[in-house]
């Protein structure tokens, strides 16, 4: 790519692309069991904690920018080795990003099986084996060997994808609520008695992974004309217009399909489509419209996310923060064994996983990613241009959705919870072992001597 090739359209396509590319057909559903009518407040707060990170990413990177590192080297790795100067930090805030990529990528994987099981005239299991963890698979699979082939979608042609994608949500988020208002007996549904509870909150901490995907425009910000200006510019519209989009989306889907939303979590948004041109004599169309959209949606943010994934990965390889093994720097564009670890451990999550254990896993990976920045941001408010505000907002929104995550999991769905607990603990075991590795090799032959000196 050459550079500043991107303007302000693009910048805006990718950070809305990167969240609407996916989340809300994988999310909607669980949050909605959560939290019921209430799930667009969910997404509201969720939001607002979102755009907080994303302030402070942005004032962040004009600090880093200030002392010198203009360009493409941004993000919470660069924020913490930047601010803290420790390595160990800043590959472990790294490794935690990876991980939630790699649980979004499984959660787009698996809602890109159950839309395709959830087409007319596909089973949903052929032999007696289940076609969606095939299907992930699959998906997966496909591409991985894209991103091998160096396939990648111009600024201009994910203009396009970005729009359709816009198009077809809002169409069908307003056209729901409008046939909910004039064409049905029964009242709008808002859950009004809900949004002073606690299940709106901890569905927004649910609700989280569907605002990933905006940080992925400081990555690569040679790309762009004017950095400095269309990145904030890019983050302040994006987000925003994912917050309205999913509540529009959700309002529409809870009163059009609240049945399906608890009988058929993952494909409810296809079942209230079909009730609303059903209104036309339309119903299946309206299904399998919004059904190839989830699939043109999860599988482009699939293949978007394993190509930005990949070279954050090869950045992290350069810096020595993670093993040689995972990839060759020295490769052109993303190294082959980097994008085929990233598949593989993709697809075992998308195929073995739940959907609520995998998107409860990526969210938690980003709460504490963004709510890390976020208090990074606070701890240089003394800094001219950063208002202490927003930061603030950001650390403590993150650290209540934390907090809220756990319980929700333990009190509401016990296996989820100890499986996420597990492979948290392993991941920060794993981080621990190898930033730490040089101490731990100095201590091992003092703990030998020290065992024959008393033997």
């Amino acid at each position: 790519m050459s550079e500043g090739e991107f303007g302000l359209v693009e910048a805006v396509s990718i950070g809305l692309g990167g969240m609407i590319g996916g989340g809300i057909y994988a999310v909607l559903g669980v949050v909605s069991r959560v939290t019921g009518a209430a799930t667009w407040f969910a997404f509201v707060l969720a939001g607002v904690v979102a755009v907080c990170a994303g302030y402070s990413f942005v004032r962040l990177n004009e600090l880093v920018a200030a002392d010198g590192d203009e360009g493409g080297g941004g993000g919470a790795v660069t924020f913490v080795q930047s601010f803290t100067g420790n390595s160990t930090l800043a590959g472990m805030a790294g490794w935690t990003l990876l991980v939630g990529y790699v649980g979004s990528m499984a959660m787009y994987a698996f809602a890109f099986g159950e839309f395709t099981v959830a087409l007319p005239l596909v089973p949903e299991s052929v032999a007696g084996l289940s076609l969606r963890p095939v299907v992930s698979v699959l998906a997966v699979a496909g591409f991985v060997g894209l991103n091998l082939l160096g396939t990648r979608a111009t600024g201009s042609a994910e203009n396009v994808l970005v729009a359709v994608k816009v198009v077809v949500l809002v169409a069908f988020g307003v056209g729901g609520v409008a046939y909910a208002l004039l064409a049905t007996s029964e009242p709008v549904q808002v859950g009004t008695s809900q949004i002073a509870s606690f299940s709106p909150i901890m569905a927004a901490a649910v609700a989280f992974v569907a605002f990933q995907g905006w940080q992925l425009l400081f990555y690569d910000q040679e790309s762009f004309e004017s950095p400095r200006e269309q990145i904030p510019t890019a983050v302040y519209i994006s987000i925003p217009v994912a917050i309205a989009i999913y509540v529009v989306v959700a309002v529409a889907t809870y009163n059009l399909a609240p049945q399906a939303l608890q009988s058929h979590p993952h494909t409810a948004l296809a079942r209230a489509a079909s009730t609303m041109t059903g209104a036309v004599g339309l119903a299946s169309v309206g299904g399998v419209v919004i059904s190839l959209s989830a699939l043109f949606s999860t599988g482009s943010a699939i293949n978007a996310t394993l190509f930005s994934t990949g070279y954050f990965a090869k950045g992290l390889l350069s810096d020595d923060l993670l093993p040689d093994r995972v990839g060759d720097t020295s490769e052109s564009g993303v190294p082959t064994r980097t994008v085929l670890l990233l598949g593989v451990v993709t697809a075992a999550f998308s195929a073995a996983g739940s959907l609520s254990a995998i998107t409860s896993f990526a969210s938690l990976a980003f709460i504490v990613v963004f709510g890390g920045t976020s208090y990074l941001a606070f701890t240089q408010r003394d800094a001219e241009g950063i208002d202490a505000l927003w930061p603030a907002v950001g650390t403590v929104g993150a650290t209540l959705f934390f907090g809220l995550m756990f319980l929700h999991l333990y009190s509401a769905e016990r296996n989820t919870f100890y499986t996420v607990l597990v492979v948290a603990a392993v991941v920060l075991g794993v981080e621990l072992l190898y930033f730490e590795r040089d101490v731990i090799e100095e201590e091992i032959p003092s703990l030998g001597t020290s065992g024959e000196g008393t033997g």
